[in-house]
């Protein structure tokens, strides 16, 4: 990462939706290091959710948060698998349709190389992804703890940072919405 110190950090609003049958606040790890991350970096934690595995409810949350102009970007944890269970990839696709969103596939293709040299050849269980919607970004992470460290340390926290060279998702926000 290449921090140009010449340009002003423009902290963003950020959704955070945790994808669970089993977890509650009190036992949200995953979570918790998001969230901590998120506003360590200088962003604004404006939600934050714990919904089970259910891809139409799902969607319409995510919808929801898309449709609020106070969320800029929405990050999940949980959900990317391939048990019958893991339904956010298949929520995400709900929203492209609905919004003639865009895939980000770089995304995903960057987590299992990054997460390969945590986990190896495991890496291909994950459906990480992310996309585009009516100019909010939406990346879904893993549910474990070291995926979302892979996630945000490696990836979200300079692709969310203003003054990261030589490119951001932050100074293409004002673009998103053109035609």
């Amino acid at each position: 990462m290449a921090i140009d110190d010449s340009r002003t950090f423009k902290p963003i609003n950020i959704a955070l939706l945790t994808v669970s049958d089993t977890r509650t606040q009190a036992d949200d790890t995953s979570g918790d290091i998001l969230a901590e991350r998120i506003t360590t970096k200088g962003h604004v934690l404006v939600a934050r959710k714990i919904m089970r595995d259910d891809a139409e409810l799902l969607a319409a949350t995510i919808c929801d948060w898309v449709r609020d102009p106070k969320v800029d970007c929405i990050v999940s944890t949980g959900g990317t698998g391939l048990t019958g269970r893991d339904v956010t990839p298949e929520a995400l696709d709900h929203v492209v349709a609905t919004f003639a969103g865009k895939a980000i596939p770089g995304f995903g293709e960057l987590f299992r190389w990054i997460s390969y040299s945590t986990i190896g050849t495991s890496t291909v269980q994950s459906r990480a992804m992310a996309i585009v919607a009516e100019g909010t970004y939406v990346f879904a992470l893993p549910g474990s703890n070291g995926a979302v460290k892979d996630g945000w340390d490696h990836i979200l926290d300079e692709q969310l940072d203003s003054r990261n060279r030589p490119c951001n998702f932050i100074e293409l926000m004002p673009r998103l919405k053109e035609v």
